[in-house]
């Protein structure tokens, strides 16, 4: 299925973008490590967002926390894994250190996904690797609002780099406005993550 899937994709495109899903931090507000809760089907919150993103993108980067066993977290050996001594921090130090783990990657962009929204459409995820591009910051919309994931062009790395706090990215959002491209997608899975137990449950 997975390869099916991503030849969907023109090779140009897979090999311009990264996918770095960012899962350092257990979630305080769900009452447990959210990343290991269930999902109707059976599997783990943080192992659902990690497949889909692999379904889409030839080469997925996980980010999760210093002590964090990927095993026990259900983690594929085919992802590649970036650990986030500061990852309690927010999610800038967890953004931060996933960057400085891609320094050495020749892609053009990386797609920055959460470890709470598995609920993402292949074709949305496949429609804004098409939009990416070393200069370009390409994000969803839905229904007037902006969502995820956020694909930041090489250009804006440095920056991305530097994050802190529990903002991420959205300095260089803020800071960038003219290179920000909105693509309108139909899929409400942009903005559905996960804060409660109740947020599992479909919709």
């Amino acid at each position: 299925m997975r390869s099916k899937q991503l030849q969907s994709i023109c090779p140009e495109a897979q090999a311009r973008c990264v996918a770095l899903l960012l899962a350092a931090g257990k979630g305080r507000r769900f009452g447990s490590d959210k990343r290991q809760a269930q999902l109707s089907d059976g599997q783990t919150l943080l192992a659902a967002s990690v497949s889909n993103a692999q379904a889409q993108f030839a080469e997925v980067w996980v980010v999760i926390g210093a002590d964090d066993d990927p095993q026990a977290l259900g983690l594929p050996a085919s992802v590649q894994l970036a650990r986030a001594p500061r990852g309690s921090d927010g999610m800038g130090a967890s953004l931060a250190a996933g960057i400085q783990a891609l320094a050495g990657s020749a892609a053009e962009a990386v797609a920055v996904l959460l470890g709470d929204m598995p609920w993402i459409a292949s074709a949305t995820l496949a429609r804004l690797q098409q939009a990416a591009g070393a200069e370009v910051i390409v994000m969803p919309q839905y229904q007037g609002q902006r969502g995820h994931p956020v694909l930041f062009g090489r250009h804006f790395w440095q920056a991305l780099g530097q994050a802190t706090g529990d903002q991420g990215g959205r300095h260089v959002l803020h800071d960038n406005p003219a290179a920000c491209q909105r693509v309108k997608v139909d899929d409400p899975g942009v903005l559905r993550d996960v804060d409660t137990p109740d947020d599992l449950s479909p919709p």
